[in-house]
């Protein structure tokens, strides 16, 4: 028995193609993903998850946190910063203090685009309490079409960006047999007080909050598709009861990317460590 996922054929003939030297690995963009986390009186500890829509090119169907590519304006230095320091987070991700600075910029940048959840404030200790309204929808559509910088908006509207509401979670790298690849940081964080989480984003058609351990249980029944990456963050998230307790827990960021192997003729995704046991044997 092979512990992994078995590969369907077009993602096999690329496996050996690149293990041939045939064709290059697609080159992974950097981005980042954020999983916020909240507090339920009943249920609990709950994430915050979107259902990519069916025309997505990559992972259609998907449960994912929110998140997505760096842009090159996420490295601009004018704004204003609460928190560990660029070259503290890049100490965190083992990545250049330019790098970590578009990471958490792109985090905090689309978990508005795709949320409407903010982490910022007008001080260096304060939150905004409510980003409902048009004005607010104006400026998530102007980061969308790219006409607005994440920086210019936030020195628009007086805020400082609140990084030490972060944590550092998990680094993951598409595997090199994908045509479409990615080099995700992932981060933790609690929802802001005042603040609601909506579904704005176009590509999703479901947005809900569910408690870890649920959401491992569907994808392993198979009734949610989930990527290794999200099933094994839900997975270590399952065994915390609170926010806090996942904001304080020690993390060392260790670099996880699957990998295709041949084995008795078959092709195969070989998981981490972390992901494997989540996924059938066969």
């Amino acid at each position: 028995m092979v512990t992994g996922l078995k590969l369907p054929q077009q993602l096999r003939e690329r496996a050996e193609d690149i293990a041939a030297g045939k064709i290059e690995p697609a080159p992974a963009r950097d981005s980042a993903t954020v999983v916020v986390l909240r507090d339920h009186e009943r249920h609990g500890l709950q994430a915050f998850l979107l259902r990519r829509v069916a025309s997505m090119a990559f992972a259609p169907g998907a449960y994912v946190f929110p998140g997505g590519s760096v842009d090159p304006r996420d490295g601009e230095t004018a704004l204003a910063w609460s928190g560990p320091s660029p070259a503290e987070w890049g100490t965190a991700f083992k990545a250049d203090e330019t790098l970590a600075r578009e990471l958490v910029c792109a985090a905090l940048r689309e978990t508005f685009e795709e949320t409407l959840v903010l982490l910022a404030g007008p001080t260096e200790s304060t939150v905004v309490d409510d980003t409902r309204g048009e004005d607010w929808e104006a400026d998530r559509q102007a980061l969308l079409d790219r006409s607005l910088s994440f920086g210019r908006f936030l020195d628009r509207r007086g805020l400082v960006l609140r990084t030490d509401l972060l944590r550092p979670w998990a680094h993951w790298i598409t595997p090199s047999i994908e045509p479409k690849r990615y080099d995700t940081r992932f981060f933790v964080a609690g929802m802001p007080a005042g603040q609601r989480a909506r579904d704005v984003s176009t590509e999703a058609d479901r947005v809900l909050w569910v408690r870890p351990a649920e959401a491992v249980e569907r994808a392993v029944r198979g009734e949610w598709f989930m990527m290794p990456p999200t099933l094994a963050t839900l997975s270590e998230l399952a065994g915390y009861e609170t926010v806090a307790d996942v904001l304080a827990a020690p993390r060392e960021i260790v670099v996880h990317e699957p990998r295709a192997k041949i084995i008795d003729g078959d092709a195969y995704l070989v998981l981490p460590e972390g992901a494997e046991e989540y996924y059938p044997k066969g």
